[in-house]
């Protein structure tokens, strides 16, 4: 996913940058985030999740500024409830989601492989001949991207789908269930948490299909997800939407939206469209659990010739330096899983992961550690209430 460094009436705040909304959205700011905001009035909005409508402030005419691109009239919502908290499952701080508004006023390159996103003016963005590149088609409802491609079920079923383009989004399909269109899980799922929206948790089952097509491109074995019909009931509601092509996907490209033109650019990044689809096979969801202080030594040699009697003296200086370092709490155990077989258990504290600091790592680190072949060994050291305690599983294979 994209984390941009976006300027808020001269504020630099960080942002996500979601195609699956149409809205700038702040939310969990803290004291030193503190920003003024224009003509303000309170108001509820919907999310996915399994919870209630939430209290926000929307504000309008306000300044937004990305690199060279600026707008003096941004309109912003500002969630006041803190339980939707991006920062605490990424890793690192994050200020808000920033989507349609954005990207609807410019042609916007995202390039993952050199991490750089670039915004061309509309009538100044000439199309050239690419010989790995696909030209897909948009629709737009709510000013939000629709695509339409194809997919091959486990039964070798193909199907057309309308999916939502959500590069907020970390999964690399969600598919809604839908009988009509013999949209069905597959026999070989398991359930498991899929995220967290505006609204709340959201759980379903994931597993594999054969391919997904787009255009001439085709991706083989994608993970999906089928969000439950409680968790993702708004999103449902969408007409002729069948689910959500995410990050997993997009990130195997240079991806250039063109929201004028009706069109997205998918341009091969070298080998990554053969990249494995990986999952998480512990079974543990990490969050953000607060900050410990760590000694962490330096040395320092010095030393000195003396010509008059042709030796060398050298002496080593140790030093010691009090720093801060995040650590992570295990913040959903999905059922039968081999951490939770093991004895973990929720609120945790992840100390080291196979004999060395977790605050090494930052958590799409360990994810990817959690995500590797069936076998592999995971040896944590985990404090709980203060009571430190070793714990072994091995990662399995549920697809």
């Amino acid at each position: 996913m994209v984390v941009i460094p976006v300027e808020i009436n001269g504020k630099e705040l960080s942002f996500l940058l979601d195609s699956g909304i149409d809205k700038t959205i702040l939310f969990n700011l803290k004291f030193s985030d503190s920003l003024e905001l224009n003509e303000i009035e309170h108001i509820k909005i919907n999310g996915l999740g399994e919870g209630e409508p939430l209290s926000a402030i929307r504000s309008s005419g306000n300044r937004c500024r990305i690199g060279k691109v600026q707008n003096f009239s941004h309109l912003v919502y500002v969630l006041l409830d803190d339980s939707y908290d991006l920062s605490s499952k990424l890793g690192e701080n994050v200020n808000g989601i920033i989507g349609g508004d954005l990207l609807r006023d410019f042609v916007v390159e995202i390039d993952y492989q050199s991490k750089k996103l670039t915004f061309y003016k509309n009538d100044a963005y000439r199309y050239k001949k690419c010989s790995d590149c696909e030209i897909l088609p948009l629709e737009f409802k709510g000013n939000k991207p629709y695509v339409n491609l194809t997919i091959n079920d486990q039964n070798n079923n193909l199907k057309e789908v309308k999916l939502l383009i959500d590069s907020g989004g970390g999964d690399a399909l969600w598919l809604f269930e839908n009988k009509e269109k013999n949209i069905e899980v597959p026999d070989n799922y398991f359930k498991d948490f899929l995220g967290k929206g505006l609204s709340g948790s959201i759980y379903g089952r994931r597993s594999r299909i054969k391919e997904l097509r787009l255009g001439s491109f085709v991706i083989e074995n994608p993970t999906v997800a089928y969000p439950d019909s409680s968790s993702a009931i708004i999103a449902m509601q969408v007409n002729n939407r069948n689910g959500t092509l995410g990050a997993e996907i997009l990130r195997r490209f240079k991806v250039t939206f063109d929201y004028e033109g009706k069109k997205i650019t998918l341009k091969k990044s070298g080998n990554s469209i053969e990249d494995p689809f990986l999952y998480n096979k512990s079974g543990i969801e990490l969050a953000y659990g607060g900050d410990i202080i760590v000694k962490e030594s330096t040395n320092r040699f010095i030393g000195a010739d003396n010509a008059a009697n042709n030796k060398t003296f050298s002496e080593v200086i140790y030093s010691f330096n009090l720093v801060s370092k995040p650590t992570y709490k295990i913040d959903f155990l999905r059922p039968d899983s081999p951490a939770l077989k093991a004895g973990l258990e929720v609120g945790d504290i992840i100390i080291e992961i196979n004999g060395k600091p977790a605050y090494e790592k930052k958590i799409p680190e360990i994810i990817m550690m959690l995500s590797k072949k069936e076998g592999q060994k995971i040896n944590l050291l985990v404090d709980r209430n203060g009571r430190h305690f070793r714990c072994n599983f091995v990662l399995k294979d549920l697809l």
